[in-house]
């Protein structure tokens, strides 16, 4: 060995083989897959004819610029909980396993598509693609949804799995892709689908722990309820009255007056029904939820939260998104405390909320949400009044417990919310007697650029824009005009100062009893 070393370097010859070599090696490998992918090909071609050509043609079809997906996904949609949540996770995957399939694989790595002659003429698409072959876009959509709703619902995705498997096997049955093209696909649309967890972490199963059992009476056929209505939430699935009038029939239903405020509403009810109210029930969004919440605070009466709005943080939390859930817990009188965040504006009493406060650009996409919502609906005028507010915000300048700060949102949730580094999706406890406090600065140059390229990399923790903190109370004081505060999507009055206070285990709610 050592004689053959020193004539190598006698000679001069390079001790590392030449880069030819190598080019030679990955010419061997593209042969193998070559022959490897023609062999699959000419058996899926021997294959007799049979019904499943034609299901086959149509469903990869069907599935050309995911319209088969995109179609799917818009019917889970239209049922709120994980099916929801999967189904936009599932678009979210598709758009990016589409672009990185489409707009970076093919052009990167051209391929000829299989001979026409390869397949039965009775199998070949009228209008095949002439695109690149690798990787198979369709076979990454494909994958991307199914993972992605696997992952958010796995019975739904029990349903959906095997009909992507069908699309993705159907682009070589028709002859349009090689076998490797669709394995590959699959590859990066399953990889898309798990990788939106570094922008969108999965929410988990289990509600909220709690460690505060409370005392809650059970109910029988909600006799010693007051349950408030509120005709303007609701998501079009439920009708709550009806709800109540089924599960509870003795419990007594009462509408918010257009022109009465909701909390003194209920205080005179209350009032006049002397000591026979025994629990408050509601039916509706957030702020609803909010509003009798601070009333059974104040009388010591314990909640039931029917889940009748749209998004429904708070009984998700809780464990009662499930309306069986809620109506279990009342019969069997089981309960728990959690906590509840409050805020005095100026001089004026405090407001309760139940999920969040913020200050900044949030009130006014509230206020554009609804001037729009009647003309185009809810989620469209959502997201027009998310992007004139980010394109149209002004920096605020406060003093947060006596500091000045420059900030551009400042967020404040009843409870840690998780994850760290990221917009808060869940609460992992709801008597912890925390406030989670979350700002973006408006100090640093570029910081609205920095703030929007950080969260879309998935790299706020490390932020110098963001900051997080926990804290059981803070006091924020706005220089300059008057700024609205929305805490649970509703907007209260101007203020300049806020007193933000986490009040620990002061609101009993119905909840089920295997949550601890």
């Amino acid at each position: 060995m050592s004689g053959r070393l020193n004539r190598t370097l006698r000679a001069g010859q390079p001790l590392v083989e030449p880069a030819g070599n190598v080019a030679r090696v990955l010419d061997r490998f593209r042969e193998v897959v070559n022959r490897g992918d023609r062999r699959l090909a000419r058996r899926s071609a021997r294959l007799p004819a049979s019904p499943a050509d034609r299901g086959l043609k149509a469903l990869t079809t069907a599935a050309d610029h995911s319209v088969l997906w995109l179609t799917t996904a818009a019917l889970l949609a239209c049922r709120k909980g994980p099916t929801r949540r999967a189904a936009l996770r599932g678009v979210a995957a598709i758009a990016g396993a589409s672009a990185t399939a489409n707009l970076v694989g093919k052009p990167l790595f051209p391929r000829r598509r299989p001979a026409a002659e390869l397949m039965p003429r009775h199998r070949r698409l009228s209008d095949p693609p002439t695109s690149s072959s690798f990787p198979s876009g369709h076979a990454a959509s494909a994958a991307a949804f199914a993972t992605a709703v696997t992952m958010e619902s796995p019975a739904t995705g029990a349903v959906v799995v095997p009909v992507a498997a069908a699309v993705a096997y159907s682009r070589v049955h028709t002859g349009v892709h090689w076998p490797t093209d669709v394995l590959c696909g699959a590859a990066v649309g399953a990889g898309m689908a798990w990788g939106t967890r570094h922008w969108w972490p999965l929410r988990p199963d289990e509600p909220a722990a709690s460690e505060h059992p409370s005392e809650v009476p059970a109910l029988e056929d909600g006799e010693g309820m007051l349950a408030l209505v509120n005709p303007g939430s609701g998501n079009g699935q439920l009708d709550p009255e009806d709800w109540i009038c089924q599960n509870w029939p003795k419990a007594v239903i009462v509408h918010p007056e257009p022109a009465e405020d909701l909390v003194e509403g209920l205080h005179q009810r209350l009032d006049q029904a002397g000591g026979s109210v025994r629990a408050l029930g509601v039916a509706g969004g957030d702020g609803t939820v909010a509003a009798v919440a601070s009333v059974a605070t104040e009388y010591g009466l314990p909640l039931a939260v029917v889940s009748a709005g749209t998004l429904n943080h708070f009984a998700r939390d809780i464990g009662v998104e499930d309306l069986a859930s809620v109506a279990d817990s009342v019969a069997s009188g089981s309960g728990a405390t959690v906590d509840l965040g409050g805020v005095a504006i100026d001089d004026r009493p405090t407001d309760w909320f139940i999920n969040t406060a913020s200050l900044g650009g949030y009130p006014d996409m509230v206020r554009f949400r609804e001037k729009w919502e009647p003309r185009w609906g809810k989620w469209p005028a959502a997201a027009m009044a998310l992007i004139r507010v980010l394109y149209e915000s002004s920096p605020l300048d406060v003093e947060i417990d006596g500091r000045h700060h420059r900030v551009w949102v400042l967020f404040v949730g009843n409870g840690a919310y998780a994850p760290h580094g990221f917009a808060p999706a869940w609460r992992p406890r709801l008597d912890n007697g925390t406030l989670d406090v979350r700002m973006v600065r408006a100090d640093r140059r570029f910081s609205r650029l920095r703030f929007v390229l950080a969260a879309m990399t998935g790299a706020l923790h490390s932020s110098h824009i963001y900051v997080e903190r926990r804290v059981s109370t803070m006091d924020v004081v706005v220089r300059g005009t008057p700024v609205a505060l929305a805490t649970d999507g509703e907007v209260h009055e101007p203020g300049t100062r806020f007193s933000f206070t986490a009040h620990e285990n002061v609101l009993s709610v119905y909840r089920p009893a295997t949550v601890d």
